[in-house]
């Protein structure tokens, strides 16, 4: 059965990482509460800039912050998005943007068909 997977590149700086894992283990459990498959949180620990285009370059990486990249697996567009609406609706998520401990300007993100699954 084909999947669903929402991909975030994003730059966290160094010193918020810990909280932003906080935030990301307390929002992995509430996606997999209302139904995704997977959710995963990855820290960069090879990524070099390239001469065009690379993982910090995509997300305007500045001295002092590494790159996260993550996703969350679904088993259809239609399951993701009914589950991103509960998750989305739900209190515990609420964060003014200030408080948010990285610049959501510069994430990036999208939501993607699978084509090969092994």
């Amino acid at each position: 059965m084909p999947r669903y997977v929402d991909g975030f590149v994003l730059p966290i700086p160094k010193k918020n990482a810990a909280a932003y894992r906080r935030m990301a283990q307390k929002a992995g459990k509430i996606w997999r509460e209302y139904g995704a498959l997977e959710y995963r949180e990855c820290i960069a620990d090879d990524v070099k800039p390239g001469k065009h285009t690379s993982f910090p370059q995509s997300v305007k990486l500045k001295p002092g912050e590494v790159v996260w990249f993550s996703w969350i697996v679904y088993k259809s567009r239609k399951h993701r998005d009914r589950v991103n609406a509960k998750v989305m609706a739900d209190p515990r998520l609420k964060m003014s943007p200030e408080s948010m401990p990285f610049d959501g300007k510069r994430m990036i993100y999208g939501g993607f068909e699978t084509r090969v699954d092994l």
